[in-house]
């Protein structure tokens, strides 16, 4: 081997080192560091000069290196198994087909080359263009899949058979077709054989893509199912808090009316100096209007009637609860917001409790400022970094934006925060205008 070509290798293998890891890092969301770069460059490197020393086989060579990237997904960028080894696959996959394409070229155009100027330019040019389009690829690939979508190998799972089909129908081109010294071989014939070989790996590539392209819309229409479902889900709990207030306040404006007919019967006990007559008759009135009462007072029954929900389960955990809150009166918030709001905070904040040890605790508050009124949602959480931002979240914001407002998260050490703030201008200035 000629100077040359030991520094096309070594520039190769850097380059592919340097590509390889930058590519799993960005698809796998992780931060990229020198070191990483380095220990794998350097085992990459070690590798290739123990398979030209010892004459491995190719399809050993592209196992050992797959291992190997797996190992650097795994125990240095600190991703799941299943994550690592899409990452090491799709690496892997996309430079051998890289590299493979151009190949195909070069067994064509290269017998013919006589001048060492020209052919060395030319192999310079070959590997520049290889590069180019493994970057292109790696590009590709990284806008068509989130790293949250590589976490979810369900059903790409099965998806990546085709991966693995033209993956190993490259290690077979690559152990033969280029390997293979030709004698007495027409150049029509040469030239069939290589167009075939080169279709075929743009066909490889080609079926990644696809493949990525489909595993990305099956994983966003099962995410809008799982969506969908949890919002029918929440609706249908909410509708439930909505009837559970009217009942309630059906039974306070029924206890209301009958309270003068409850007070002449005690003031006749009384009268008739009949004390233990009507010190049961007082604790019959207040088992009555305890079951009316709620546990909070904010000033909108279904409000009510959701905290008192929330609260109890928080406290069955012993989960410390405070609420100071008085929602504005008229607002004009529809009470199916107000459930959206409040029970997808709530369920995130005894989430996040329960998974932590220690003291707990949960903070509720509201304040106006203006035309806009503050919800803030404090609670305990783990030093863990915030995940990302999942369906009740979304829904929140949804909500803010629909009344031209906005939501801010925030995480201090063990303490999260989740501010809601709501324009309700526009709603008093239509109570106030149709007013007689």
């Amino acid at each position: 081997m000629d100077y040359f070509s030991i520094g096309l290798n070594i520039f190769c293998l850097m380059a592919q080192g340097i590509m390889h890891v930058s590519f799993c890092a960005s698809l796998t969301g992780k931060e990229r560091k020198a070191y990483h770069f380095a220990i794998y460059i350097f085992i990459f490197c070690i590798l290739d000069w123990i398979a030209n020393k010892f004459s491995f086989p190719w399809v050993i060579v592209i196992g050992i290196e797959l291992f190997i990237l797996y190992g650097v997904n795994r125990f240095i960028l600190g991703n799941r198994p299943s994550t690592s080894w899409a990452a090491a696959i799709l690496a892997n996959y996309i430079s051998q087909f890289s590299f493979g394409l151009i190949n195909s070229v070069e067994a064509v155009i290269f017998p013919h080359v006589t001048t060492p100027l020209l052919l060395y330019t030319m192999v310079i040019a070959a590997t520049a263009v290889s590069l180019v389009i493994n970057v292109a690829c790696y590009t590709i690939v990284i806008k068509s899949i989130s790293p949250e979508e590589i976490g979810h190998l369900t059903n790409m799972g099965c998806l990546l058979f085709p991966v693995l089909f033209f993956f190993t129908a490259e290690l077979y081109i690559m152990q033969t077709s280029y390997t293979k010294i030709y004698y007495d071989v027409p150049s029509s014939a040469l030239l069939l054989e290589h167009t075939a070989l080169l279709f075929l790996q743009a066909l490889g590539l080609g079926a990644l893509l696809c493949t990525l392209y489909a595993y990305r819309h099956l994983y966003r229409n099962l995410q809008t199912i799982a969506e969908m479902q949890s919002l029918s889900q929440a609706a249908q709990a909410q509708k439930i808090y909505i009837a559970e207030a009217q009942m309630r306040y059906e039974h306070t404006k029924a206890f209301r009316h009958d309270i003068k007919n409850h007070l002449s019967v005690l003031s006749a006990l009384l009268n008739n100096n009949k004390l233990e007559e009507s010190k049961a008759y007082l604790q019959k009135l207040e088992t009555v209007s305890t079951t009316l009462s709620f546990p909070c007072q904010t000033g909108n029954p279904v409000v009510d009637i959701l905290l008192g929900e929330k609260i109890k389960m928080a406290k069955a955990d012993g989960i410390a609860v405070e609420v100071s809150l008085l929602l504005p009166n008229p607002c004009r918030i529809d009470d199916f917001d107000l459930c959206v709001i409040f029970a997808n905070a709530l369920d995130n904040a005894i989430h996040a409790c329960q998974s932590i040890e220690g003291v707990r605790s949960i903070r509720i508050s509201g304040e106006r400022q203006g035309d806009f009124y503050m919800l803030a949602f404090e609670n305990t959480c783990s030093d863990n970094p915030l995940p990302p931002e999942g369906t009740g979240l979304s829904n929140i914001k949804a909500v803010t934006e629909k009344y031209h407002g906005a939501m801010l998260t925030e995480k201090i050490e063990r303490r999260f925060s989740l501010s809601v703030l709501l324009n309700i201008s526009i709603h008093l200035e239509s109570t106030s205008i149709q007013r007689p």
